[in-house]
């Protein structure tokens, strides 16, 4: 695909084939985040890569407790008013813990976490190593929609970074940035409608 054209193909998949992907495709996949922009030149990055919906349940046994309230959320008012994203949370919220193991492919992308405490920022600086791994996994999520497949990931939340961290046996310094899911959509995959920006509302020449 021509580059334009995987941006406008990129899209979060929450319903997924049995499909395999192969050793290969994920290898080029992940290779990508070594292209990235990246702080301190040196590419600390390490991914976990974990096969099989059994090996996947206990990686994501801690993210149990806040599905369930998670599922709820749906049913909550929502100040924006806005249909399309409504419709995407009623999808997206049921499907946040089998999401994750419909592929059978579950990816952690760490990073290594030098300065001060991620979630303890001295200043915006601090956040140079998080920004990097970032800009890495944007890169596998446009590899992967160039090689056919979907991606969807889930951000932790409360404890369950530190609780999967003592699962796969992480260092100390190393973080990671979400619960990475990619594999070939199931024909009937529920893909929410794009909202459509006009570019030029948002560019702001000089001064906003």
């Amino acid at each position: 695909m021509e580059f334009y054209e995987v941006l406008e193909k990129r899209r979060t998949y929450r319903d997924y084939s049995d499909r395999e992907v192969s050793d290969e495709i994920l290898k080029r996949v992940i290779g990508t985040a070594f292209k990235a922009p990246t702080n301190d030149h040196l590419r600390q990055l390490e991914f976990i890569v974990v096969r099989g919906r059994e090996n996947i349940a206990k990686v994501i046994e801690p993210l149990a407790k806040n599905m369930e309230a998670f599922k709820n959320l749906v049913h909550e008012v929502d100040e924006s008013g806005d249909k399309d994203k409504m419709d995407m949370f009623a999808d997206a919220l049921p499907k946040q813990q089998r999401m994750l193991m419909q592929s059978g492919l579950l990816i952690l992308p760490f990073f290594r976490q030098k300065q001060s405490p991620l979630l303890r920022p001295v200043e915006q600086s601090s956040l140079n190593y998080f920004a990097s791994a970032w800009c890495a996994l944007e890169n596998m999520l446009l590899a992967a929609t160039a090689e056919g497949l979907g991606t969807v990931f889930h951000i932790p939340v409360a404890d369950e970074a530190e609780r999967i961290k003592k699962i796969v046996g992480a260092p100390e310094d190393y973080e990671f940035t979400c619960l990475l899911t990619m594999g070939y959509p199931a024909e009937n995959a529920f893909l929410p409608k794009q909202k459509e920006i006009d570019v030029d509302e948002r560019i702001h020449t000089n001064l906003w």
